[in-house]
């Protein structure tokens, strides 16, 4: 009886996600408004590891930008459960428990996360939480855990079709609500069984792919998928692989709940620096976690300035919860590994603000083109388009360079080795071109106000129905904020 009154309250809930959208999108737990900013790494951390990280992010002015979950990842735990069935933390890695950790990491002013897997094991084969969710939200929620990701292995073979898979996932988040502490409920089942057409009413994130890997475009047959359509969603999957995935996907993220390309690996050696200007620029273009996946007390310069971004962070952030969708994707030379494309994002903004990115992931720089009926062409074939009133592209738009501010080396490693700090004491935040915080001033109201870090350098004007171009360097991007002029619009021919 219990699972067909589960299977007609699925189809409910499914018939009536088409009408919450359209009513205007809302977190099912009051969390995840915008993405989630943090920190996370694998299974070499203990309590000191993480508490000097969570201390850096703080010295170094991540939490003021946004990085606010601190999360603890698989490999935690025991092997086995006490006598009352709880989950243990390993003694010799958490001496003091894991709530003294996020005692800890509460008065610096951050959010603690942790981890289980919705199978019998987690991927590193601790124990998982699998029969087992009810005491373990409760463990989780004395803790004062604020966080959750909850994995996908060893699954008992409950996937296969999308209600199987909700019922799974579903048992947690109801047990995590139960607790009446609020968690943040970060799916990571690797977009098995389609979760962005039915997690928003009881997740704020999923994954839709497999794991990443710290390569901007290089295949491999451990990640055999190439489309969100995966029956074998594997891992080392690349940047380029995981935003083709995700492109005829991007408007099933909203605010409350948002697809997860998974964790940033800017810093982590891999990439040059242009492929992690252009990884971390498409992951705020379209609405991904933006969850650092570095070492951050041994981070350089040019990884912190691109993390530290907060022209780039803002759009993330951006209040209308709008992630950018692909308008063109087109040949361009290929590399090494036979990749080659370039392709163009648009996103509308709060406030009448419009972002783009032009992403070149060929071989070569190239000089790129977007003409503005290109980049509102949403705005002329949906809606009732140009019967509505003028279109944007018939406006003027001043262009900003979302990366013409990236802080300096020499700033950034005052930074961090400690001769300055970004927290209003040592350095001014409040005119900076550079550095911005979101602590003392939301990114809707800086962007108000016209705060130098948040809108970039204004570069050019773009004339009503005219082109905007750029040279973008080989696995590069060009990203803007659009703002229209005021006044400098085509008026309307006469008709003979």
């Amino acid at each position: 009886m219990a699972y067909y009154m589960t299977s007609i309250l699925t189809a409910i809930v499914t018939f009536l996600l088409p009408l919450a959208s359209a009513l205007g999108s809302k977190s099912y737990n009051g969390l995840a408004k915008t993405p989630q900013m943090g920190w996370a790494y694998g299974c070499e951390i203990d309590a000191a590891i993480l508490l000097e990280t969570a201390q850096k992010i703080v010295d170094f002015g991540l939490r003021d930008l946004g990085y606010n979950y601190v999360i603890l990842d698989d490999c935690w735990s025991n092997m086995q459960r006490s006598d009352d069935g709880s989950l243990v933390a390993n003694a010799t890695k958490f001496p003091d428990g894991i709530k003294a950790v996020a005692d800890e990491i509460h008065s610096m002013g951050l959010l603690f996360g942790m981890y289980s897997s919705a199978g019998l094991y987690t991927c590193a084969q601790y124990l998982g939480s699998l029969g087992h969710e009810e005491q373990d939200a409760q463990t989780f929620a004395d803790w004062g855990v604020d966080y959750l990701k909850y994995d996908n292995c060893y699954n008992q073979g409950q996937e296969g079709n999308s209600l199987i898979t909700f019922d799974r996932y579903n048992t947690m988040s109801e047990a995590l609500n139960k607790t009446g502490r609020p968690i943040f409920y970060s799916m990571c089942n690797w977009g098995r069984d389609y979760p962005w057409n039915w997690a928003q009413t009881m997740a704020n994130s999923w994954r839709i792919s497999g794991d990443v890997y710290d390569s901007f475009d290089r295949p491999d047959d451990r990640c055999p998928c190439t489309t969100y359509d995966c029956p074998l969603p594997g891992f080392h999957c690349s940047i380029m692989n995981i935003i083709g995935k995700v492109a005829p996907i991007v408007d099933k993220g909203q605010p409350g709940g948002w697809n997860d390309l998974d964790a940033l690996e800017v810093g982590n050696g891999g990439m040059s620096d242009d492929e992690y200007k252009a990884h971390f620029s498409m992951w705020a273009m379209v609405k991904s976690p933006l969850i650092m996946g570095t070492n951050i007390p041994k981070m350089t310069a040019s990884t912190y300035s691109i993390l530290a971004n907060p022209a780039v962070i803002a759009v993330s952030q951006d209040s209308a919860g709008t992630p950018a969708y692909r308008v063109w994707k087109r040949a361009a030379e290929v590399d090494e590994y036979d990749q080659g494309e370039q392709s163009l994002w648009v996103m509308s903004l709060s406030g009448g603000d419009y972002a783009m990115a032009m992403l070149n992931a060929g071989n070569a720089s190239m000089e790129m083109k977007a003409t503005l009926e290109d980049i509102f062409i949403d705005k002329a074939t949906t809606g009732g388009g140009a019967t509505r009133g003028p279109l944007p592209s018939s406006s003027g738009w001043d262009i900003y360079d979302l990366w013409a501010n990236r802080m300096d080396d020499v700033t950034a490693n005052s930074i961090l080795q400690g001769n300055a700090t970004v927290n209003g004491t040592m350095m001014d935040t409040s005119n900076s071109t550079m550095v911005y915080n979101a602590t003392e001033m939301a990114y809707s109201d800086g962007i108000g106000m016209s705060h130098p870090a948040l809108l970039g350098v204004k570069i050019s004007s773009v004339q009503p129905m005219g082109t905007i171009s750029a040279t973008v360097p080989r696995h590069g991007i060009a990203m803007y904020r659009l703002r229209k002029q005021e006044g400098a619009s085509m008026k309307k021919r006469d008709e003979l």
